[in-house]
């Protein structure tokens, strides 16, 4: 018996249709990944099987007594408690079991109570719910946790550990994973990999990493035209199968085009042909005509143009025994490197060891503190990072690419910023909404395009991937191999790094950085180690601004706990609203919606006008706590 089973499940947002009549079914066991492209509907449907949503038709059945948890995006906010408290705040449905089970025990016991009294202990003993606390110490002691450590002393990549130890220690039948490997390193990811790839339950996960999507998924689930497509295969083998569906289904649909083409010539001939038409054929004319008009067409491909400046001189960077510190910690030492025109050179290395520093002493925004550097000649240097931190939220996404120009010039060729933002993904009038109505892939898609109207001849770009749906990724890929300058990447995805990139400067264990030919893979099979600076009381080396990161004997400056909740919960309160208007707007374009009586629409237009500026006050409010915090923790 399967665990969740969707029949004909339809969900809408206003006019925006994610689901229409679709059926999904999950097994006990399988590790099942959920892809689409970014809007798609992916953490939607994965709120539908919380319960968060409710579909507008169809059902949604659960197994009996089935458990469900899940590992979100975001890390833990809750600072203040301890490892052993948060972990333990996964056995909450565990522990209502028991205490349904005990009142139910001092009740006298008829046949029907007594078959409920079994069905508890049965879910109490599938969960060890009768030794809930050994459950905790036991999570905390596979992840290597002290119970008693608060999470505002732990790293990012520890917290993650802690927050799967929530999802896992209820041992559900069901775990959900949104993104897991998002912003996380290459160890941490390394681990939650070989965690998830053991865990013995049903897994459903979303994710843009294609080397962990590769090795955990044993069946692939697809949101693709408000349907979902099932196959039973790993993804490489998903990539060869949907390549060939596509093909059959562009030349089935050529066919129909081409006897729907050839009836319409027919239906239209003369008055003698009329007379004597068959009428049966007049209404397969017609059933054709309704099949056509009810096809879903597929969504344009993404398309992505770099504009290329001209060639820079062979020599882009050198490099002599640099050396780079924080607060007399060394993240640089001794390194000696030569970068040249064409090269395609990757970094790798765990989070704080120094690769944003390495990064900008290249590009010429830090200077070193010992050794010298010296940059090659007709240099043109377009930098990810810094568009990211220059993005104007309330200008629109047209603005903010073309700077306020209707048309942007890529090598040569004027094109207009509305069809330049098409291969982006961005429909003419997604490209007219504020930037901070996006999500987070939008947003990366705005800087990647931006960034790529820019002439350079040295690309340097600091984890492009987060966020990034994987046909952006595929066709990002393809666009970065084409291109004829020198590249530098900082990267956490794998794959990534393997198909773009012919040599890497990895950070390891030995307090050096090293230059190997090649990608990730080929490092990984040399069995050398990453050097690691996130410990368990917090990160040890520099961060990416430029500042040493805390200890346990002097805590980072954060947020209070009150800021910080407010802030992790306004993303989601905006998205709600802004649900809630479009539903309004598309309630006022209705036809005969100014028809009706002056108290009726008045009291939608001002419900409108008040969803509009509860938006405004929102954002305002989100980016004035989002730049209370990096001001704290850059001091």
């Amino acid at each position: 018996m399967s665990l969740v089973r969707f029949d004909d499940v339809s969900l809408e947002f206003g006019e925006h249709i994610l689901l229409r009549d679709a059926f999904m079914q999950i097994s006990p066991g399988e590790r099942v990944c959920l892809i689409g492209r970014n809007g798609a509907g992916k953490t939607s449907l994965l709120r539908l099987i919380t319960g968060e949503l409710e579909p507008e038709r169809g059902s949604i059945q659960f197994q009996s007594g089935i458990g469900i948890s899940q590992l979100g995006q975001s890390l833990p906010h809750e600072l203040h408690l301890t490892a052993g408290e948060f972990i333990a705040g996964g056995l909450a449905g565990v522990r209502k079991l028991v205490d349904d089970y005990q009142r139910l025990s001092k009740l006298e016991q008829d046949r029907n109570s007594l078959r409920e009294l079994e069905s508890l202990q049965r879910q109490i003993d599938a969960r060890g719910g009768w030794n809930i606390e050994q459950q905790v110490e036991t999570i905390l002691s596979d992840l290597a946790i002290p119970i008693d450590i608060r999470l505002e002393h732990l790293s990012g990549g520890w917290r993650r550990r802690v927050a799967l130890g929530r999802a896992l220690v209820s041992q559900p039948d069901l775990l959900l994973l949104d993104e897991p490997t998002n912003h996380l390193d290459l160890e941490t990811i390394s681990w939650l990999e070989d965690r998830v790839f053991n865990w013995p339950g049903a897994i459903l996960f979303i994710t843009h990493d294609r080397a962990f999507l590769q090795r955990l998924a044993t069946r692939i689930i697809e949101i693709d035209r408000r349907q979902l497509h099932s196959w039973d295969c790993d993804y490489r083998s998903y990539l060869r199968r949907k390549e060939q569906a596509l093909h059959a289904e562009k030349e089935e649909e050529s066919r129909f085009d081409k006897k729907l083409a050839e009836e319409e010539i027919w239906i239209r001939q003369g008055i003698k042909a009329r007379r004597t038409r068959n009428e049966g054929r007049v209404r397969a004319l017609q059933t054709l005509r309704e099949q056509y008009n009810a096809r879903v067409k597929r969504d344009r491909g993404a398309h992505i143009s770099i504009d290329e400046a001209e060639e820079s001189g062979r020599k882009v960077v050198r490099m002599r025994n640099v050396s780079y510190a924080y607060d007399n910690k060394p993240v640089i030492q001794s390194l000696t490197l030569n970068v040249l025109r064409g090269d395609r050179i990757g970094l790798v290395g765990n989070n704080g060891v120094g690769k944003s520093t390495l990064l900008r002493l290249m590009i010429g925004e830090l200077a070193p503190q010992q050794g010298s550097l010296k940059q090659g000649a007709n240099l043109e240097i377009a930098y990810f990072d810094q568009l990211r931190k220059d993005l104007d939220p309330d200008k629109s996404v047209a603005d903010a690419v073309g700077d306020g120009r209707d048309y942007i010039s890529i090598n040569g060729k004027e094109r207009h910023v509305i069809g330049y933002l098409r291969g982006f993904l961005f429909s003419a009038k997604r490209a007219m909404m504020p930037v901070r109505a996006l999500s987070g892939g939008e947003r990366n898609r705005v800087i990647l395009a931006r960034l790529f109207t820019r002439p350079s001849n040295l690309l340097v770009l600091d984890e492009p991937t987060n966020d990034l749906d994987v046909e952006t990724l595929e066709v990002l890929e393809e666009r970065l191999i084409e291109y004829a300058g020198t590249l530098i990447i900082v990267s956490h995805d794998r794959e990534f790094l393997d198909n773009v990139v012919t040599s890497i400067l990895v950070f390891e264990d030995d307090g050096q950085v090293h230059r190997y030919p090649g990608g990730y893979s080929e490092w990984l099979a040399r069995g050398r180690s990453l050097a690691t600076a996130e410990k368990l009381d917090g990160p040890s080396t520099a961060d990416s601004a430029g500042h040493s990161a805390p200890g346990r004997s002097q805590p980072a400056r954060k947020l209070s706990y009150r800021h910080q909740r407010e802030l992790d919960t306004l993303p989601a309160e905006i998205e709600a609203i802004e649900a809630a208007v479009t539903h309004l707007e598309a309630t006022c374009s209705e036809a005969d919606f100014y028809l009706q009586p002056y108290e009726v629409t008045s009291l939608v237009l001002n419900e409108l006008a008040q969803a509009k500026q509860q938006i405004e006050e929102r954002t305002a409010r989100w980016l004035e706590l989002e730049d209370m915090r990096k001001e704290l923790e850059g001091s």
